[in-house]
C-alpha cells in the first residue's frame, strides 16, 4: 500500500498535471479568439483591394488609411496565407501585441520597421509578423523552406504595394536562423551593402538563381519559430 506521502505527492502531481492542461486550453483558446478577430479586419480590409481584367492590384489606400492611418501598404506571398494590408509606426513593439484596428491582441499585425523610409532611398526594406497557431499572420512563412514551394517559380514572386507605388521582388534567398543579424535597413556605402547581400545569398537553402548587386533594392520579410528565425528575401523588379 502507498503510504500518505506518497499519495500527498500523488495528489500534487494531479493538480499541477491539471493546472498545466487548463492553462494550455486557455492559450488555445485565447490565441483562436484573437486570430479569430484579425482575420475578421483582413477580411474587411479586402474590400479595398481588388484585381482588374489585367490581373493588376487595385488598392484604395485612401479609405484603408482612414481605418488607421499607419498603413503604408500590402504585402502577398503566393502558396502562403500572407495576404495582409502592412503598417508602420515610431517603434517595432507596438503592433508585436495591437491588431490593425490598435486594439490589444496577441497575434499582433504585420507591420514595417520603423526605420524604413518608404522616400525611395530605402535599401532594404523589412517587414515583420508573428507566428499564430492558425497559420494566420506570418506563421506559413514556414513554407518557403519547403522544397516543393522553393521548386515552384510562381513563388518567387513577392508583391509588395505601398501607398505611392505597385512593385514585385524577386526571391533570391530563404533561410532559418538564430540570430537577427540579417535586420539591417541603414548601410554605410555600396560596398557595405553589396557585403550584406553575399553574406545573405549564401545562407539560402536553395538557389534561386537570382542575380542581386549593390545597385539593388530588397525586401526581407521575418518570423519567429521558437528559437529560429525564418527569413525571405528578394530584390526589386518591377
Amino acid at each position: 500500500m502507498k503510504s500518505k506521502v506518497s499519495k500527498v505527492i500523488d495528489a500534487v502531481m494531479v493538480i499541477i498535471y491539471l493546472t498545466l492542461f487548463v492553462y494550455s486550453f486557455y492559450r488555445v483558446i485565447d490565441w483562436n479568439r484573437n486570430n479569430g478577430k484579425n482575420e475578421r479586419i483582413n477580411k474587411n480590409l479586402h474590400e479595398y483591394i481588388k484585381i482588374n481584367d489585367n490581373e493588376k492590384y487595385i488598392i484604395n489606400f485612401k479609405k484603408i488609411k482612414k481605418l488607421n492611418n499607419d498603413t503604408v501598404g500590402y504585402i502577398k506571398v503566393n502558396n502562403t496565407n500572407i495576404d495582409y494590408v502592412v503598417v508602420k509606426t515610431d517603434n517595432n513593439d507596438f503592433y508585436m501585441t495591437h491588431n490593425f484596428k490598435k486594439n490589444k491582441n496577441k497575434a499582433g499585425w504585420i507591420f514595417m520597421d520603423y526605420r524604413n523610409k518608404l522616400d525611395g532611398t530605402d535599401k532594404n526594406i523589412v517587414i515583420y509578423g508573428l507566428k499564430t497557431i492558425d497559420r494566420s499572420m506570418f506563421s506559413s512563412l514556414k513554407n518557403i523552406l519547403d522544397s516543393e514551394w522553393q521548386k515552384n517559380e510562381e513563388n518567387h514572386k513577392v508583391l509588395l504595394a505601398t501607398v505611392d507605388s505597385i512593385n514585385e521582388y524577386e526571391v533570391f534567398s530563404t533561410y532559418a536562423i538564430n540570430s537577427d543579424d540579417y535586420i539591417k535597413i541603414q548601410f554605410n556605402d555600396s560596398q557595405d551593402f553589396s557585403k550584406y547581400i553575399q553574406t545573405i545569398k549564401k545562407r539560402s537553402t536553395y538557389d534561386y538563381k537570382t542575380e542581386v548587386n549593390e545597385n539593388d533594392q530588397i525586401l526581407t520579410l521575418s518570423t519567429c519559430s521558437g528559437k529560429k528565425r525564418i527569413v525571405l528575401h528578394a530584390k526589386k523588379i518591377v
